[in-house]
This record gives structure tokens, sequence and C-alpha cells, in this order.
């Protein structure tokens, strides 16, 4: 039987794409690039340092973003990525009844019983119970400050979560 690696869900908005500091532009309103074909010169704010990390890591990227499939167009060239999975979330921005992130239903029904990281700059402690509550596998839910996004070190501690959950 093969053991499937841990999932990571990656976030782009305030994660790899830093919003919100000094000088940084806000967050689009509705989360999602306009068009993606248009230039953005807040794109070259990504560190492309973090792709070969990424990829360093033992588990499987997976896109969890507004970007949905343009985040393999725009983000994953900038940063390094090959073509990754894309994470069937909802609309974004629909509430949930019981005041969960937009994005937290869906990525434990897609990561199963597997284990799994999720990295994202929007991380509520209520999302923190559910996914304890909901989710049978082990799951890091690594919240990064929007201003700086993801970092090297930030990389590192995911590392040393996923040690021992090899399969």
């Amino acid at each position: 039987m093969t053991v499937a690696h841990p999932l990571l869900f990656l976030d782009v908005d305030g994660t790899l794409l830093p919003f919100g500091g000094p000088g940084m532009l806000p967050l689009p309103r509705d989360g999602k690039p306009e068009d993606p074909d248009m230039p953005r010169p807040e794109l070259d704010l990504i560190d492309p340092a973090l792709g070969p990390l990424l990829l360093g890591l033992h588990c499987d990227l997976v896109w969890a973003t507004a970007w949905m499939g343009d985040a393999n167009k725009v983000i994953g060239p900038r940063v390094g990525l090959p073509e990754l999975s894309v994470a069937d979330l909802p609309p974004y921005g629909d509430g949930d009844p019981d005041g969960l992130g937009w994005k937290t239903r869906a990525l434990v029904r897609v990561a199963a019983s597997r284990p799994f990281v999720w990295v994202d700059d929007v991380i509520t402690e209520t999302d923190r119970r559910f996914v304890d509550l909901d989710h049978p596998g082990p799951a890091l839910l690594f919240q990064v400050e929007s201003s700086v996004g993801l970092t090297a070190d930030g990389v590192a501690e995911i590392a040393t979560w996923l040690q021992g959950r090899e399969p």
C-alpha cells in the first residue's frame, strides 16, 4: 500500500505576495486579480528563493487561493514552481454559518485524513478548533504576517513539522 505525502495548501495574497505593509498595494477587493495578464508590479515582491525551498519539502504542494488556476500561470513561474494542483474552494468571500474562514471546510475535505499544512495569512482560532475536531490526521495551520509573507525561516519551521510525517 502506498502512503501519500502530506499536503501543503499554499495561499498567495499575504503569503507569497506580501500586502498591507508600508508602500505596498492593498489587497484587491475581491481577493483575486482582475486580469491575470495585466502588468502587476507588486508581483516583484514575491521572493523567488521560496520556490526551491517549498519544492524541497516532503509534501504535495496545492494552491489554496482565490487566484485558483491563475496561480499556476502568474505566481508559479515567478517563484519557480511547476504547475500545482488547485484546491476545490468555494467562491471567495462566501460566508460560513459557523464563522469559519471561506477555505477551511474545503481544505479539510480535500485533505481527507492526510496530514496537511495550511499556509495563509488569515487563519482564526475558529478555524483551528474546526480542524482539530474535524480532521482525523495531523495538521499544521501556519499563519504568516500579511505584510511580510512566507519567509525562509517559515519554510524551515514547516520542514521541521513535516519530519516524521513522511511516508
